[in-house]
């Protein structure tokens, strides 16, 4: 009997400790999977080789990635160009895709050369970027000062834009011409997390769940400063501070439209994603998304973003589509679904996540501006 007591009360202890490891691994998973890396490209995506550079043109890895349509910033340490459309015409190896070299913004791309592709195009600010005048202002929030670039414009409406997950305020910097030539003034918000503003109290992102206060200072900032009105336009999970903004601000009657790009409205699934991402091992995905959520403040008692149709007050147009593996489209498509008479959902194909501008411009500013005129 003694033998048996202390071989059980042995594998107690084993299975106990390794249960104590899972969890303590679980959690270590779910901060690396929280942990802001603001402008650095998300973790996951696949590496390509440059195997040439020439008159306008760069040959890449042949991949899902370097075969997808539109306009991306290639990035390496050191490196960031800009790359076009693949050009149908060119003959490449069949290991190889040929696309068009918009512009090499610093840094050399040598042969062998292992590259990133990111929705990022522009870096710098909007006047070394874009030529646009602006401003380097200071947002007051409830953690510190929050930086932002103001980008003047003579309407009372003004747009904030809020970036997303591995991305900063260089990322909206895609959609400034659009704005500006129809004479809205801009503030490109950086929040909680990014360079140059202040820390999250445990050092983690939320998924937009407290990063929101941010975006509503930016709102009281705006009006504050002439806005008479505002549209939110939101990447990832910039959008889904748009939608708890718009949900909860005090200021809300000042929000006149939303445009989400890519919206995380399912945090379970981009959550394990993220950790999948970070190389978190399989056995222990499920601890890892479990403790994520706890860490994030997203229990189950906590309604995901845009989880009530009946809750929206304003027009709102939505960018997402079937190819972002990190914040699935089915519930966009539900919550266009459920309020047709204000939501619109515009498709795009072939897009990862957060890259619906990179995917199709074109396509993307004609719907924006469509959105927009009326809201003007």
């Amino acid at each position: 009997m003694r033998t048996a007591t202390a071989t059980a009360a042995a594998v107690t202890t084993t299975l106990l400790g390794a249960g104590a490891a899972a969890v303590a691994v679980g959690r270590y998973a779910a901060d690396a999977a929280l942990r802001p890396e603001p402008g650095r490209p998300l973790p996951g995506g696949p590496k390509l080789s440059v195997h040439s550079t020439g008159a306008g043109t760069i040959t890449l890895t042949r991949s899902l990635a370097s075969l997808r349509p539109g306009t991306y910033g290639l990035v390496a340490p050191g490196v960031h160009a800009v790359v076009g459309p693949v050009l149908p015409d060119a003959d490449p190896a069949p290991d190889a895709v040929v696309r068009r070299l918009v512009s090499v913004t610093h840094g050399v791309l040598h042969p062998g050369t292992r590259v990133s592709l990111t929705p990022q195009v522009h870096v710098g600010n909007p006047s070394t970027a874009l030529g646009l005048d602006h401003a380097d202002v200071d947002v007051p929030g409830e953690l510190g000062a929050l930086p932002a670039w103001f980008v003047p414009g003579i309407r009372d409406t003004w747009v904030i834009t809020v970036h997303g997950l591995g991305s900063s305020r260089e990322h909206p910097m895609v959609v400034m011409p659009l704005l500006h030539r129809y004479r809205l003034p801009v503030l490109d918000l950086g929040y909680r997390g990014d360079l140059g503003a202040p820390a999250s109290p445990d050092g983690l992102g939320h998924l937009g769940e407290s990063e929101w206060r941010d975006l509503d200072a930016a709102i009281r900032y705006a009006a504050r400063y002439g806005a008479r009105r505002v549209i939110l336009h939101g990447w990832s999970t910039g959008a889904t501070m748009a939608l708890h903004a718009a949900e909860r601000s005090a200021l809300a009657h000042l929000i006149s439209g939303l445009v989400l790009d890519s919206p995380v409205l399912d945090w379970h699934t981009t959550l394990r994603g993220l950790a999948a991402a970070r190389g978190t091992p399989a056995v222990v995905l499920p601890l890892a998304v479990r403790a994520a959520e706890g860490r994030a403040g997203l229990r189950a008692d906590r309604r995901p973003a845009g989880a009530d149709p009946g809750a929206l007050r304003v027009p709102v147009l939505i960018f997402h589509g079937p190819d972002d593996a990190l914040a699935p489209w089915e519930p966009s498509r539900r919550l266009a679904a459920a309020r047709p008479d204000l939501v619109t959902l515009h498709t795009v194909g072939g897009a990862g996540h957060g890259a619906m501008w990179n995917a199709d411009p074109a396509g993307y500013e004609e719907a924006l501006r469509r959105f927009l005129t009326p809201l003007m």
